[in-house]
Protein backbone atom coordinates (compact mmCIF):
# COMPACT_ATOMS: atom_id res chain seq x y z
CA UNK A 1 0.00 0.00 0.00
CA UNK A 2 3.04 2.30 0.75
CA UNK A 3 6.26 2.96 -1.02
CA UNK A 4 9.39 5.19 -0.51
CA UNK A 5 10.13 8.10 -2.25
CA UNK A 6 13.25 9.71 -1.47
CA UNK A 7 13.63 13.80 -2.79
CA UNK A 8 15.83 16.18 -1.79
CA UNK A 9 13.81 17.17 1.44
CA UNK A 10 14.41 13.22 2.77
CA UNK A 11 12.64 9.87 2.75
CA UNK A 12 9.17 9.65 2.76
CA UNK A 13 6.00 7.02 3.02
CA UNK A 14 3.49 7.56 0.03
CA UNK A 15 0.50 5.66 -1.22
CA UNK A 16 1.26 3.01 -3.73
CA UNK A 17 -1.93 3.63 -5.55
CA UNK A 18 -5.12 5.67 -4.93
CA UNK A 19 -6.88 3.96 -1.92
CA UNK A 20 -10.65 4.73 -1.15
CA UNK A 21 -11.76 3.54 2.48
CA UNK A 22 -15.38 3.05 0.94
CA UNK A 23 -13.65 1.12 -2.17
CA UNK A 24 -15.51 -2.44 -2.86
CA UNK A 25 -13.77 -5.27 -3.09
CA UNK A 26 -14.53 -7.12 -6.38
CA UNK A 27 -16.71 -9.71 -4.51
CA UNK A 28 -18.14 -7.26 -2.81
CA UNK A 29 -18.92 -5.83 -6.27
CA UNK A 30 -20.28 -8.74 -7.82
CA UNK A 31 -22.98 -9.47 -5.03
CA UNK A 32 -24.23 -6.11 -5.37
CA UNK A 33 -24.78 -5.95 -9.11
CA UNK A 34 -26.77 -9.22 -8.32
CA UNK A 35 -28.65 -7.93 -6.48
CA UNK A 36 -29.42 -4.93 -7.96
CA UNK A 37 -29.99 -7.53 -10.97
CA UNK A 38 -32.41 -9.13 -8.90
CA UNK A 39 -34.15 -6.10 -7.88
CA UNK A 40 -35.19 -4.76 -10.94
CA UNK A 41 -36.19 -7.64 -12.25
CA UNK A 42 -38.11 -9.68 -10.08
CA UNK A 43 -38.63 -7.33 -7.19
CA UNK A 44 -39.73 -4.03 -8.80
CA UNK A 45 -42.34 -5.44 -10.75
CA UNK A 46 -44.05 -6.98 -7.84
CA UNK A 47 -43.38 -4.60 -5.23
CA UNK A 48 -46.91 -2.48 -5.49
CA UNK A 49 -49.08 -5.85 -5.49
CA UNK A 50 -47.22 -7.22 -2.38
CA UNK A 51 -47.63 -3.82 -0.54
CA UNK A 52 -50.81 -3.59 -1.74
CA UNK A 53 -52.35 -7.58 -0.81
CA UNK A 54 -49.99 -7.94 2.22
CA UNK A 55 -48.50 -10.71 0.68
CA UNK A 56 -45.41 -12.07 2.33
CA UNK A 57 -43.01 -12.61 -0.86
CA UNK A 58 -42.48 -16.77 -0.53
CA UNK A 59 -41.38 -17.15 -4.03
CA UNK A 60 -38.96 -14.17 -3.78
CA UNK A 61 -37.46 -15.82 -0.57
CA UNK A 62 -37.29 -18.91 -1.93
CA UNK A 63 -35.16 -17.65 -5.09
CA UNK A 64 -32.86 -15.79 -3.07
CA UNK A 65 -32.09 -18.44 -0.85
CA UNK A 66 -30.62 -20.81 -3.58
CA UNK A 67 -28.62 -17.37 -4.19
CA UNK A 68 -27.50 -18.41 -0.81
CA UNK A 69 -28.48 -14.86 0.54
CA UNK A 70 -30.73 -15.94 3.28
CA UNK A 71 -27.64 -17.66 5.47
CA UNK A 72 -25.28 -15.07 4.20
CA UNK A 73 -22.96 -14.74 7.56
CA UNK A 74 -23.31 -18.45 8.73
CA UNK A 75 -20.91 -21.22 7.88
CA UNK A 76 -21.14 -23.08 4.56
CA UNK A 77 -20.75 -26.18 7.15
CA UNK A 78 -25.02 -25.09 8.15
CA UNK A 79 -26.01 -24.38 4.31
CA UNK A 80 -24.58 -20.68 4.67
CA UNK A 81 -22.20 -18.02 2.18
CA UNK A 82 -20.41 -17.52 4.71
CA UNK A 83 -19.71 -13.90 3.73
CA UNK A 84 -19.39 -10.93 5.63
CA UNK A 85 -21.39 -8.31 7.27
CA UNK A 86 -20.73 -5.49 4.57
CA UNK A 87 -21.79 -7.77 2.23
CA UNK A 88 -25.01 -8.44 4.04
CA UNK A 89 -25.95 -4.34 4.37
CA UNK A 90 -25.06 -4.50 0.45
CA UNK A 91 -27.52 -6.98 0.07
CA UNK A 92 -29.99 -5.41 2.26
CA UNK A 93 -29.51 -1.99 0.40
CA UNK A 94 -30.15 -3.82 -3.19
CA UNK A 95 -33.43 -5.73 -2.16
CA UNK A 96 -34.65 -2.96 -0.24
CA UNK A 97 -34.67 -0.81 -2.89
CA UNK A 98 -36.75 -3.44 -5.22
CA UNK A 99 -39.25 -3.76 -2.28
CA UNK A 100 -38.95 -3.15 1.29
CA UNK A 101 -40.74 -5.76 2.37
CA UNK A 102 -38.58 -8.32 0.95
CA UNK A 103 -35.88 -6.09 2.17
CA UNK A 104 -36.93 -6.21 5.89
CA UNK A 105 -37.29 -10.15 5.69
CA UNK A 106 -33.56 -10.60 4.64
CA UNK A 107 -32.46 -8.36 6.91
CA UNK A 108 -34.26 -9.15 9.97
CA UNK A 109 -33.84 -13.23 9.43
CA UNK A 110 -30.50 -12.59 8.79
CA UNK A 111 -29.34 -9.88 11.31
CA UNK A 112 -30.96 -11.32 13.99
CA UNK A 113 -31.61 -14.80 13.59
CA UNK A 114 -29.32 -16.60 11.23
CA UNK A 115 -25.82 -14.27 11.87
CA UNK A 116 -26.75 -15.20 16.29
CA UNK A 117 -27.20 -18.45 16.03
CA UNK A 118 -23.57 -19.01 13.83
CA UNK A 119 -22.36 -17.09 16.19
CA UNK A 120 -23.13 -18.20 19.26
CA UNK A 121 -24.64 -21.39 18.99
CA UNK A 122 -23.30 -25.12 19.78
CA UNK A 123 -22.07 -27.21 17.12
CA UNK A 124 -25.44 -29.33 18.31
CA UNK A 125 -27.78 -26.35 17.91
CA UNK A 126 -26.50 -25.34 14.89
CA UNK A 127 -26.74 -28.86 13.29
CA UNK A 128 -30.23 -28.75 14.89
CA UNK A 129 -31.84 -25.48 14.39
CA UNK A 130 -29.89 -24.88 10.45
CA UNK A 131 -29.28 -28.39 8.85
CA UNK A 132 -33.47 -29.45 10.12
CA UNK A 133 -34.28 -26.92 7.57
CA UNK A 134 -34.17 -26.13 4.51
CA UNK A 135 -32.31 -22.47 3.94
CA UNK A 136 -35.27 -20.26 2.32
CA UNK A 137 -37.35 -21.09 6.00
CA UNK A 138 -37.21 -18.67 8.27
CA UNK A 139 -36.19 -17.91 12.05
CA UNK A 140 -37.65 -15.08 14.30
CA UNK A 141 -36.39 -12.83 17.41
CA UNK A 142 -38.55 -12.18 20.16
CA UNK A 143 -37.67 -9.74 22.05
CA UNK A 144 -40.18 -6.92 22.80
CA UNK A 145 -42.81 -6.94 24.56
CA UNK A 146 -46.18 -4.26 25.10
CA UNK A 147 -44.18 -2.93 28.19
CA UNK A 148 -40.63 -3.63 27.18
CA UNK A 149 -39.35 -2.24 23.74
CA UNK A 150 -36.48 0.49 24.27
CA UNK A 151 -36.62 -0.45 27.73
CA UNK A 152 -35.71 -4.23 27.30
CA UNK A 153 -34.34 -4.74 31.13
CA UNK A 154 -38.16 -4.83 32.06
CA UNK A 155 -39.25 -7.93 30.05
CA UNK A 156 -41.85 -9.79 31.91
CA UNK A 157 -41.60 -13.28 30.02
CA UNK A 158 -40.67 -15.64 32.82
CA UNK A 159 -38.69 -18.85 32.52
CA UNK A 160 -38.85 -21.29 35.08
CA UNK A 161 -36.95 -24.21 35.86
CA UNK A 162 -38.70 -27.15 36.51
CA UNK A 163 -37.86 -31.03 38.62
CA UNK A 164 -36.85 -32.43 35.43
CA UNK A 165 -34.68 -29.95 34.60
CA UNK A 166 -36.64 -28.46 31.65
CA UNK A 167 -37.46 -24.58 31.47
CA UNK A 168 -41.19 -23.24 31.22
CA UNK A 169 -41.97 -20.23 29.67
CA UNK A 170 -44.50 -17.98 30.09
CA UNK A 171 -45.27 -14.51 28.86
CA UNK A 172 -46.83 -12.58 25.33
CA UNK A 173 -43.88 -11.39 23.14
CA UNK A 174 -44.42 -8.63 20.51
CA UNK A 175 -43.78 -7.20 17.00
CA UNK A 176 -42.18 -10.39 16.01
CA UNK A 177 -40.93 -10.19 12.25
CA UNK A 178 -42.28 -12.90 10.24
CA UNK A 179 -43.88 -14.14 13.47
CA UNK A 180 -46.12 -16.13 11.33
CA UNK A 181 -43.61 -18.02 8.74
CA UNK A 182 -40.84 -18.65 11.10
CA UNK A 183 -40.18 -22.21 11.33
CA UNK A 184 -38.06 -21.85 14.83
CA UNK A 185 -36.94 -18.01 16.94
CA UNK A 186 -34.61 -16.91 19.27
CA UNK A 187 -36.88 -16.27 22.67
CA UNK A 188 -35.77 -13.52 25.28
CA UNK A 189 -37.12 -14.29 28.98
CA UNK A 190 -36.08 -13.90 32.21
CA UNK A 191 -35.14 -16.36 34.99
CA UNK A 192 -35.48 -13.58 37.42
CA UNK A 193 -37.14 -10.08 36.95
CA UNK A 194 -35.58 -9.27 40.20
CA UNK A 195 -32.15 -9.14 38.95
CA UNK A 196 -33.30 -7.14 35.82
CA UNK A 197 -30.83 -7.61 32.99
CA UNK A 198 -28.52 -9.78 34.67
CA UNK A 199 -31.59 -12.56 34.98
CA UNK A 200 -32.72 -12.09 31.00
CA UNK A 201 -31.62 -15.72 28.98
CA UNK A 202 -31.82 -16.59 25.26
CA UNK A 203 -33.62 -19.63 24.08
CA UNK A 204 -34.20 -21.12 21.31
CA UNK A 205 -37.51 -22.83 20.53
CA UNK A 206 -37.91 -24.84 17.55
CA UNK A 207 -41.84 -23.92 16.45
CA UNK A 208 -42.37 -26.89 14.60
CA UNK A 209 -41.71 -29.39 16.96
CA UNK A 210 -44.44 -31.88 17.08
CA UNK A 211 -44.08 -31.96 20.81
CA UNK A 212 -44.17 -28.41 21.82
CA UNK A 213 -47.33 -26.85 23.36
CA UNK A 214 -48.45 -24.02 24.96
CA UNK A 215 -47.21 -21.43 21.60
CA UNK A 216 -49.54 -19.35 19.72
CA UNK A 217 -49.24 -17.17 16.95
CA UNK A 218 -51.52 -13.78 16.97
CA UNK A 219 -52.77 -12.35 14.08
CA UNK A 220 -51.05 -10.51 11.30
CA UNK A 221 -50.31 -6.49 12.85
CA UNK A 222 -52.01 -4.11 10.21
CA UNK A 223 -49.23 -2.05 9.23
CA UNK A 224 -48.56 1.42 7.61
CA UNK A 225 -45.61 0.09 5.45
CA UNK A 226 -43.41 -3.06 5.08
CA UNK A 227 -47.12 -4.85 4.53
CA UNK A 228 -45.56 -8.09 2.54
CA UNK A 229 -44.17 -8.99 6.01
CA UNK A 230 -45.64 -10.35 9.50
CA UNK A 231 -45.54 -9.18 12.24
CA UNK A 232 -46.88 -11.06 15.48
CA UNK A 233 -47.42 -11.62 18.88
CA UNK A 234 -46.42 -14.86 20.15
CA UNK A 235 -47.72 -16.68 23.16
CA UNK A 236 -46.07 -18.12 25.58
CA UNK A 237 -47.98 -20.80 27.90
CA UNK A 238 -46.28 -23.31 29.41
CA UNK A 239 -44.35 -23.67 26.55
CA UNK A 240 -41.51 -26.34 28.16
CA UNK A 241 -37.91 -25.98 26.52
CA UNK A 242 -34.96 -28.42 27.14
CA UNK A 243 -31.98 -27.00 29.17
CA UNK A 244 -29.89 -27.68 25.72
CA UNK A 245 -31.33 -25.02 23.38
CA UNK A 246 -30.17 -22.04 26.41
CA UNK A 247 -28.41 -20.09 24.02
CA UNK A 248 -25.00 -18.77 25.48
CA UNK A 249 -25.08 -18.83 29.53
CA UNK A 250 -28.25 -18.11 31.66
CA UNK A 251 -28.31 -14.45 32.30
CA UNK A 252 -26.50 -13.74 29.16
CA UNK A 253 -29.23 -12.90 27.51
CA UNK A 254 -28.99 -8.97 27.69
CA UNK A 255 -25.43 -9.09 26.28
CA UNK A 256 -26.17 -11.24 23.98
CA UNK A 257 -29.50 -8.90 22.56
CA UNK A 258 -27.71 -5.92 22.35
CA UNK A 259 -24.32 -7.19 21.14
CA UNK A 260 -27.13 -8.45 18.00
CA UNK A 261 -29.16 -5.46 17.87
CA UNK A 262 -25.42 -3.35 16.71
CA UNK A 263 -26.13 -6.18 13.73
CA UNK A 264 -29.70 -5.46 13.18
CA UNK A 265 -29.15 -1.49 13.09
CA UNK A 266 -26.59 -2.00 10.51
CA UNK A 267 -29.62 -3.79 8.38
CA UNK A 268 -32.11 -1.68 8.91
CA UNK A 269 -29.68 1.14 7.90
CA UNK A 270 -29.51 -0.62 5.08
CA UNK A 271 -32.90 -1.16 4.23
CA UNK A 272 -33.35 2.61 4.73
CA UNK A 273 -30.73 3.77 2.66
CA UNK A 274 -32.00 1.10 -0.32
CA UNK A 275 -35.35 3.09 0.53
CA UNK A 276 -34.10 6.32 0.42
CA UNK A 277 -31.99 5.11 -3.24
CA UNK A 278 -35.31 4.53 -4.47
CA UNK A 279 -37.22 7.57 -3.89
CA UNK A 280 -34.04 9.41 -5.55
CA UNK A 281 -34.48 7.36 -8.52
CA UNK A 282 -37.86 7.86 -8.83
CA UNK A 283 -38.07 11.58 -8.61
CA UNK A 284 -35.15 11.76 -11.22
CA UNK A 285 -36.73 9.77 -13.77
CA UNK A 286 -40.02 11.77 -13.27
CA UNK A 287 -38.54 14.98 -13.85
CA UNK A 288 -36.82 14.34 -16.34
CA UNK A 289 -39.83 13.54 -18.34
CA UNK A 290 -42.84 15.87 -16.70
CA UNK A 291 -43.46 18.81 -18.94
CA UNK A 292 -43.46 21.99 -16.96
CA UNK A 293 -43.05 25.92 -17.80
CA UNK A 294 -41.86 25.29 -20.93
CA UNK A 295 -39.25 22.87 -20.18
CA UNK A 296 -39.19 19.74 -17.67
CA UNK A 297 -39.15 19.36 -14.22
CA UNK A 298 -35.50 18.48 -14.38
CA UNK A 299 -34.64 22.10 -15.02
CA UNK A 300 -36.20 23.72 -12.38
CA UNK A 301 -33.87 25.06 -9.63
CA UNK A 302 -35.82 24.38 -6.46
CA UNK A 303 -36.10 20.96 -8.04
CA UNK A 304 -32.56 19.93 -8.47
CA UNK A 305 -31.50 21.44 -4.99
CA UNK A 306 -34.08 18.62 -3.61
CA UNK A 307 -32.26 15.78 -5.37
CA UNK A 308 -28.57 17.02 -4.67
CA UNK A 309 -29.87 17.54 -0.59
CA UNK A 310 -31.69 13.75 -0.96
CA UNK A 311 -28.55 12.44 -3.11
CA UNK A 312 -25.83 14.19 -0.23
CA UNK A 313 -27.63 12.24 2.81
CA UNK A 314 -28.09 9.31 0.86
CA UNK A 315 -24.16 8.79 0.11
CA UNK A 316 -22.87 10.26 3.70
CA UNK A 317 -25.61 7.56 5.67
CA UNK A 318 -24.32 4.93 3.34
CA UNK A 319 -20.44 5.84 4.27
CA UNK A 320 -21.31 5.56 7.71
CA UNK A 321 -23.47 1.98 7.68
CA UNK A 322 -20.11 1.14 5.66
CA UNK A 323 -18.19 1.91 8.11
CA UNK A 324 -20.19 0.22 11.14
CA UNK A 325 -20.12 -3.27 8.94
CA UNK A 326 -16.44 -3.05 9.18
CA UNK A 327 -16.23 -2.69 12.07
CA UNK A 328 -18.34 -5.09 12.97
CA UNK A 329 -16.23 -7.92 10.32
CA UNK A 330 -12.73 -6.60 12.26
CA UNK A 331 -14.48 -8.09 15.44
CA UNK A 332 -14.94 -4.11 17.07
CA UNK A 333 -17.71 -3.38 19.09
CA UNK A 334 -19.24 -0.89 17.06
CA UNK A 335 -22.27 0.50 19.20
CA UNK A 336 -21.94 3.78 18.20
CA UNK A 337 -21.44 3.75 14.75
CA UNK A 338 -24.02 1.37 14.18
CA UNK A 339 -26.52 3.56 15.59
CA UNK A 340 -25.23 6.22 14.22
CA UNK A 341 -25.64 4.46 10.85
CA UNK A 342 -29.16 3.67 11.85
CA UNK A 343 -30.03 7.15 12.94
CA UNK A 344 -28.98 9.25 9.95
CA UNK A 345 -29.97 6.23 7.67
CA UNK A 346 -33.76 6.30 8.98
CA UNK A 347 -34.08 10.13 8.82
CA UNK A 348 -32.36 9.84 5.42
CA UNK A 349 -35.52 7.21 3.84
CA UNK A 350 -37.67 9.26 5.41
CA UNK A 351 -36.50 12.94 3.97
CA UNK A 352 -36.02 11.25 0.61
CA UNK A 353 -39.36 10.13 0.12
CA UNK A 354 -40.75 13.14 1.63
CA UNK A 355 -38.93 15.10 -1.22
CA UNK A 356 -39.83 12.19 -3.54
CA UNK A 357 -43.27 13.22 -3.33
CA UNK A 358 -42.89 16.89 -3.33
CA UNK A 359 -40.95 16.73 -6.46
CA UNK A 360 -43.93 13.80 -7.92
CA UNK A 361 -46.58 16.09 -6.26
CA UNK A 362 -50.33 15.08 -6.83
CA UNK A 363 -48.67 11.78 -8.17
CA UNK A 364 -46.71 11.19 -5.00
CA UNK A 365 -49.51 10.69 -3.59
CA UNK A 366 -51.45 8.41 -5.69
CA UNK A 367 -50.35 4.33 -5.81
CA UNK A 368 -50.27 4.58 -9.47
CA UNK A 369 -46.58 5.03 -9.01
CA UNK A 370 -44.07 3.57 -6.12
CA UNK A 371 -43.35 7.27 -4.34
CA UNK A 372 -46.47 6.63 -1.93
CA UNK A 373 -45.45 3.19 -0.73
CA UNK A 374 -41.74 4.47 -0.16
CA UNK A 375 -42.59 6.86 2.00
CA UNK A 376 -44.86 4.55 4.31
CA UNK A 377 -42.12 2.07 4.17
CA UNK A 378 -39.35 4.68 5.00
CA UNK A 379 -41.02 5.42 8.51
CA UNK A 380 -40.32 2.28 10.50
CA UNK A 381 -36.74 2.56 10.11
CA UNK A 382 -36.52 5.45 12.32
CA UNK A 383 -38.64 2.93 14.94
CA UNK A 384 -37.56 -0.13 14.50
CA UNK A 385 -34.57 -2.01 16.29
CA UNK A 386 -34.50 0.74 18.77
CA UNK A 387 -36.23 4.37 17.90
CA UNK A 388 -34.19 7.52 16.78
CA UNK A 389 -34.36 9.16 20.41
CA UNK A 390 -32.74 5.87 21.71
CA UNK A 391 -30.27 5.95 18.67
CA UNK A 392 -29.32 9.75 19.95
CA UNK A 393 -29.02 8.52 23.84
CA UNK A 394 -26.44 5.59 22.56
CA UNK A 395 -24.26 8.09 20.76
CA UNK A 396 -24.22 10.46 23.51
CA UNK A 397 -23.22 7.89 25.99
CA UNK A 398 -20.69 6.72 23.99
CA UNK A 399 -19.23 9.71 22.91
CA UNK A 400 -19.31 11.08 26.63
CA UNK A 401 -17.51 7.82 27.90
CA UNK A 402 -14.73 8.18 24.75
CA UNK A 403 -13.72 11.54 25.86
CA UNK A 404 -14.19 10.98 29.80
Amino acid sequence: MFRKLSTASGTRLVLSRQFSVCELSREHKEIQQLCRRFSDHELKPAASAIDRNGTFPAEHIAKLAKLGLMRVTVSPNYGGSGMDMLSLSIIVEELSRGCGSTGSIVSIHNCLYANLLNRLGTDEQRERFFNKYDSKTIGAFALSEAGAGSDVAALATTAKKDSNGSWILNGTKAWVTSGIEAVAGIVFATVDSSLRHKGITAFLIDFNDGNLDGLYRGPPQDKLGIRGTSTCDLVLDNVRVPEANILGSIGGGMRIAMEQLDRARIGIASQAIGIGQAALETAVEYANHRAAFGGTLIDLPAVRTRIAEISIRIETARLLVRKAAGEIDRGQRATKSCSMAKWLAGETATFAAHGCQQILGGMGYVKNLPAERLYRDARITEIYGGVTDVQKMIVADQTIKELE
